[in-house]
């Protein structure tokens, strides 16, 4: 196929890699509508899944010759599951494509040691297509802009409580702004009790989120992590604590010498890890901090001595926030 003007920057083949499957499938859908404005893909376009696909079935779909129409889509998901054979074929045919098939590979790994890896690399920097999912402290901002191309607008709010309750699977969480945008009345934006009581909690919460409410002294956000966490073990929720409480009393004695700057390197952590600890610290007494170890290794001692594992945690807790347990 002559290419024309239109279509001569396309390339014979792209790898979207990465764990987000919601990306990958975005980068499908935009491939194929822009060779749809090409030719007629009806008759044109095939789908395989790497793990079932018959040997040698891809690489004949791909030297197909297009009906009726100048161009042909293959689309092959789960590249990582590919037969060494199929995935040697492929990189074979990488070698001297078929100029009328655009073929996209699909997968959450594709290593670029393999000869695969390095046939796609030879097409150039854009044949690879980093589908990988967004780090948590951007997820509730993907989501807000997530949620325009559903017709609806989510406060910030609404945008984190979403996160907390669906999880990090944009796939899970574009699909939960859909239910949301055909419920939503109104040109307002979704608010947090909109999404409470339209979204169901499908995800647990994260040790560290945990962690972050009690160095806060936030008692209803940690009780609210704690109803969340229906599975954590009491002895690794306490070993954490523990865990965090040091790393506190350490950011406070830093900060009194004037070397709050070396909590990270003292720590052996990154600076985004601890980027509040010093913040948080302040918020204890140096009585306090040493307290709540004290009382840390007598909850542990009472849970090895036959007393209630959550209990004793619950009262541990409850001690450092100074709060009092909630109704049950």
């Amino acid at each position: 196929m002559a290419k024309t003007k239109q279509d001569a920057e396309l390339l014979s083949a792209y790898a979207a890699v990465g764990d987000d499957a919601l990306k990958r499938d975005t980068v499908a859908k935009r491939l194929r509508a822009r060779l749809e404005k090409l030719g007629d893909l009806s008759f044109n376009y095939e789908e395989f899944d790497a793990e079932t696909a018959e040997e040698g079935a891809i690489v004949g779909a791909c030297n197909t010759i297009p009906f009726a129409s100048p161009v042909r889509m293959v689309r092959v998901k789960q590249i990582d599951k590919l037969r060494k054979a199929d995935a040697d074929a492929l990189a074979a045919y990488l070698g001297a494509p078929c100029p009328s098939t655009v073929l996209l590979l699909e997968g959450e790994k594709l290593s670029k040691a393999t000869r695969l890896g390095k046939a796609v690399a030879a097409l150039g920097a854009a044949a690879t297509i980093d589908c990988s999912s967004p780090k948590r402290n951007e997820l509730p901002r993907l989501v807000r802009s997530m949620a325009v191309s559903q017709g609806i607008t989510l406060t910030e709010g609404a945008a984190r409580l979403l996160v907390e309750l669906a999880g990090e699977d944009t796939v899970r969480l574009n699909a939960e702004l859909e239910k949301i945008a055909l419920a939503h009345r109104g040109a307002d934006a979704v608010n947090e009790h909109e999404v409470s009581a339209l979204v169901s909690r499908t995800n647990e919460a994260k040790p560290w989120d945990l962690l972050d409410a009690l160095s806060a002294r936030n008692a209803k956000r940690c009780f609210a992590c704690l109803a969340a966490m229906p599975s954590a073990s009491p002895h690794a929720l306490i070993a954490s604590g523990t865990g965090r409480i040091r790393e506190l009393i350490a950011a406070k004695a830093l900060d009194a010498r004037g070397a709050g700057g070396q909590l990270a390197a003292a720590l052996k952590k990154r600076d985004w890890q601890v980027k509040n600890h010093r913040q948080w610290a302040r918020r204890f007494t140096d009585a306090e901090l040493r307290d709540a170890l004290v009382r840390a290794r007598d909850a542990e001692r009472a849970m090895k001595s036959g007393a209630d594992e959550r209990e004793a945690y619950l009262d541990w807790l409850c001690s450092v926030l100074q709060a009092e347990r909630p109704a049950r």
